[in-house]
């Protein structure tokens, strides 16, 4: 019977099986079952040691106060009443839920945070034994290959997780939970892990060269991420702006949300809307909400897998998918700051244009690092566009613009303006049409002017960084880039500057945003008018270097020069 089920695995998905074989050894079985029941009982120990005892209850004037008891509640927690036999009443379901959120709570931190360590672990692992290489020789299809290896990796994880159901499904029985709650919720960890664990081999197979490190930091990076928005649900952070996108992401506002009674912070998700739409007023809609969200990203996640699992050095995404990638980033995070609450003033509007800023920056900036194609390829086509031109027959020479805004091999500037077109067009439009006076519009269209400007700017120098001669391109175009956006403003601030009394240094910073409320008109337009000056003489030294490139070994001789090496 195992046999049979094996050769059906196999024959569904050979990678699949390796990792299975790999795994799912007698010693490795036992001892994952024996930690998933050592932490099931030392759950229900832990729980058991906080009812009502006679020697460790919390007294106040030789009343019994414990938060799973019957009485009034007083001193924050309900008063002990004992019955006919002496014995404390307790409230069992107040008590069962508890154990069954403690674990909810465990099987997010648990599925999220190990399993993003162990698939990028597995991978560099891979990459280090070298057998990675002849994995992607296969002739699997690579949704083929990652599924299994988003399967089989965690599947020891997994038998944990399983193992604890019937605790978990008991404890939310005996706690009056509704069953359509539970598997919903199971629905939403299961969709949360595929999300999670496809960006984890997105990362591990772009960076599985570099360092057995990035397993622990994939990790640290996903833990940080649940403590930030576990943080933002406690913390009662507001829901009606784009950062409301951000929390659906985790899966642990969609756990309170399903089982709310006890966590009262989340009732805002009750009220809230996408584009005037009450998703939060159905159970079912908040959670097929939540889906499709994780469904589009991880969407766009496996888009970046197909494209670099056999060839890590081509760029995550092509144009035109970068392109469709932001009008529909832009799209789901403007429906969360359409609300249709009603405010006095304007400052919930200027909140939600500095979310969707700083959303659409961290995007853009993704986007420059996934789409500046390597040194070689440059190469290759500034010397491919230089014999094109040099024999022209049945070759346009107007086939350069849309070379760059759709080809793969092309720099990738023309492309981010356009992108950055596109992520500014709601600002823009929020702009013009918010309920803001003429001084606020002209500020709100200056902040938007620096923003493009900059990240043009950031694009440039990441493509200019790329063509250096150095093996070490990507670490000193992300240096560089890291240094141009945060030391500036660190030093003015260090400093002790003012952006209302001494505007000039702000507005010269990659920080200018700081001083625009209390700057002079000209001084804006000359504070612009520098950065675009820049950019103008960066792009002329991208073009110059490009040129340069193109050009073949024997007119850089007759020209005295020698030619740009090609590695």
């Amino acid at each position: 019977m195992m046999l049979n089920l094996l050769d059906l695995i196999g024959d569904w998905n050979p990678q699949l099986l390796r990792e299975i074989k790999g795994r799912l050894k007698t010693r490795n079985v036992l001892t994952t079952a024996a930690a998933s029941l050592v932490g099931q009982l030392l759950i229900l120990l832990y729980f058991y040691t906080q009812l009502p005892f006679e020697d460790t209850y919390s007294k106040h004037y030789d009343q019994i106060y414990n938060r799973y008891c019957t009485g009034l509640h007083d001193y924050s927690q309900p008063s002990c009443l004992k019955d006919a036999f002496g014995s404390f009443i307790i409230n069992w379901s107040t008590w069962w839920q508890d154990i069954f959120m403690a674990l909810c709570w465990t099987s997010i931190f648990s599925l999220l945070i190990l399993g993003t360590f162990l698939l990028m672990s597995d991978l560099s692992t891979e990459e280090r034994r070298g057998t990675l290489n002849f994995i992607r020789l296969s002739p699997q299809s690579e949704v083929n290959i990652l599924s299994g290896k988003l399967l089989g990796v965690p599947i020891l994880l997994y038998f944990v997780v399983i193992l604890a159901v019937p605790l978990h499904l008991w404890a939310g029985f005996s706690a009056e939970i509704p069953l359509p709650g539970i598997l919903l919720f199971y629905l939403v960890i299961a969709a949360s892990c595929i999300f999670f664990y496809s960006g984890a081999l997105l990362c591990g197979a772009i960076t599985s060269r570099y360092s057995g490190f990035l397993p622990w930091l994939g990790g640290g990076v996903v833990f940080a991420f649940l403590m930030l928005t576990t943080g933002m649900t406690h913390g009662y952070q507001s829901l009606d702006n784009p950062s409301a996108w951000l929390r659906l992401l985790s899966p642990i506002d969609s756990m309170l949300y399903l089982f709310s009674s006890s966590y009262q912070s989340i009732e805002d998700w009750f009220d809230w809307q996408w584009y005037y739409l009450p998703v939060g007023a159905s159970t079912l809609g908040f959670v097929g909400f939540v889906l499709l969200n994780y469904g589009l990203w991880t969407y766009w996640i496996w888009q970046g897998l197909q494209r670099c699992f056999r060839n890590p050095n081509t760029t995550m995404l092509s144009k035109r998918q970068s392109y469709l990638l932001i009008a529909c980033f832009e799209g789901v995070i403007l429906g969360c700051a359409v609300q249709g609450q009603e405010y006095s003033d304007n400052s919930w509007e200027f909140d939600n244009l500095f979310y969707l800023a700083f959303f659409s920056a961290i995007l853009l900036f993704g986007l420059i690092a996934t789409l500046s194609p390597s040194r070689q390829t440059l190469l290759d086509w500034a010397r491919y566009r230089r014999e094109r031109v040099s024999n022209p027959q049945g070759f346009r020479k107007n086939t350069l613009m849309p070379d760059l805004i759709w080809g793969e091999k092309s720099p990738a500037v023309v492309a981010m303006a356009i992108n950055i077109a596109i992520a500014v067009t709601p600002l823009v439009t929020w702009g013009l049409l918010g309920p803001f006076d003429s001084d606020e519009r002209t500020q709100i269209l200056f902040c938007v002017a620096f923003f493009i400007s900059l990240m043009m700017i950031y694009a440039t120098i990441t493509q200019l960084m790329l063509m250096m001669k150095t093996s070490k391109r990507s670490l000193w175009a992300t240096g560089t880039i890291a240094a141009a956006v945060l030391l500036p403003p660190t030093i003015i601030a260090v400093l002790g500057i003012d952006p209302y009394q001494n505007t000039i240094p702000w507005l010269f910073s990659t920080f200018p945003w700081a001083a625009i409320e209390s700057a002079a008109m000209n001084t804006m337009f000359l504070a612009l008018l520098s950065q675009l000056s820049v950019l103008t003489l960066l792009n002329l030294q991208l073009r110059r270097q490009l040129r340069l490139a193109g050009e073949s070994a024997s007119k850089a001789l007759l020209a005295g020069r020698s030619s740009v090496p090609t590695s």
